[in-house]
């Protein structure tokens, strides 16, 4: 049948296929699905257009949906790079209930729920096989809460009562977050987007979740990864009649209550008080560097739980003594101090709160998918082609990991 239409529009196509009573198509899960086998081959734009004997602009279109190619266009790209043609038309399950929220208006943003719906699919699919699901601890938790009228002290019982739940010390710091929220049951993802406007989404227990996605792009600060993973768990708890994909506008009086949450989970009262206290003969700077370093939060965190006792004047005086100090003016996406991807600062505060050495992008890395992928390769019920498929890796990746296990 493809030959027959080779010179015919994709929209013919699939005209003459909806005819025969095969399947509904629609040219934008073409181009769904041409990004997401792009992304996953790990190839740019234009090295697909090379492949495919076309140009960057002509193949951007393609993927866009801005341009209905022909079919014999469809089959030179899925040559180059090696699918089959009708991996193209592969219907696109779709995630329900989801919060997925961003301050600027995003074109990806089909594309990465795609993704996600994708990788979820993937993991419950390998917790089934291997019958190694673990449980969801909050279930209850976000029961109780959703009885509670909404606001600040709804948030500070909830960050006090998720901590119970996970059996931490009043004063203990957060050393793993993405381990710590997979060890109750939610998957972690991260997640690479060169945006400014998005920080993170969360799927519900009543879709194919609890899941938090992170947005680990190197221009967003550790700190604020770790704080929009808090934050989403705090609309897990919080918010889950709020999970509807079709909503795409941020709600700021749930916003604020996810950041309380965040705030006080990441920082109890206690603890930030005790060490607050302890830093009193410092310069204010440094009192606030210092208590950002020990519970690896962003200065604003801190701030913010002084502006509590103190009134937002606080935020005027801590950036005119940093001024002070440091001769350069605060902009809006500075994190003094920040914390590397790829190393940590050590200090003596650290030690002394037995923080971990270093903080780097795997703590972000899915460690229970991984497990899973491992546990299912040895035991045969999967290949090494479909674990390096699940964790979105090439097969010479896959092959050196395989080899390094031990």
């Amino acid at each position: 049948m493809i030959t027959a239409v080779i010179m015919f529009t994709i929209i013919d196509y699939l005209h003459i296929i909806k005819i025969k009573g095969v399947v509904k198509m629609d040219h934008k899960m073409i181009s769904i699905n041409l990004r997401r086998v792009r992304e996953e081959k790990g190839l740019s734009q234009s090295e697909v257009a090379h492949l495919a004997g076309i140009s960057r602009v002509a193949y951007g279109r393609i993927e866009s949906g801005a341009s209905i190619p022909k079919v014999s266009t469809l089959q030179n790209i899925a040559d180059g790079i090696d699918i089959k043609l009708q991996d193209l038309f592969v219907p696109v399950s779709t995630l329900k209930k989801v919060r997925f929220r961003a301050t600027k208006k995003m074109n990806s943003r089909d594309s990465i729920l795609t993704e996600v719906n994708r990788w979820l699919e993937n993991f419950n699919y390998l917790e089934k096989l291997l019958k190694d699901k673990h449980e969801y601890k909050f279930s209850k938790l976000a029961q109780e809460l959703s009885a509670m009228p909404a606001g600040h002290e709804r948030a500070k019982v909830a960050a006090d009562k998720a901590r119970k739940v996970l059996r931490l010390t009043e004063k203990e710091p957060i050393r793993d977050i993405a381990g710590l929220l997979e060890s109750c049951g939610i998957k972690v993802r991260p997640l690479r987007l060169a945006s400014e406007g998005f920080f993170g989404l969360s799927v519900s227990e009543h879709d194919k979740g609890p899941a938090i996605i992170v947005n680990v792009w190197e221009r967003i600060s550790v700190e604020r990864w770790i704080f929009s993973a808090a934050h989403e768990l705090g609309h897990l708890l919080l918010h889950l009649d709020a999970y509807e994909v079709g909503e795409n506008n941020e709600n700021p009086d749930e916003e604020v209550e996810a950041n309380i949450f965040a705030s006080y989970f990441l920082m109890p009262k206690s603890a930030f008080e005790s060490e607050w206290n302890d830093t009193y003969g410092l310069p204010f700077v440094d009192r606030v560097l210092k208590v950002k370093l020990i519970f690896r939060v962003s200065y604003k965190t801190v701030l913010y739980r002084l502006s509590e006792k103190t009134g937002n004047s606080i935020w005027g005086k801590f950036k005119v003594a940093y001024k002070a100090r440091t001769g350069k003016t605060l902009l809006l996406a500075d994190e003094p101090n920040r914390l590397s991807p790829d190393s940590f600062q050590q200090s003596p505060e650290v030690l002394r709160s037995n923080e971990p050495d270093s903080i780097s992008p795997s703590h972000f890395i899915e460690d229970r998918l991984y497990k899973l992928v491992r546990t299912a390769i040895e035991n045969d019920e999967i290949t090494m082609s479909r674990g390096a498929e699940i964790l979105r890796l090439d097969l010479e990746n896959m092959r050196e990991i395989v080899g390094s296990w031990v």
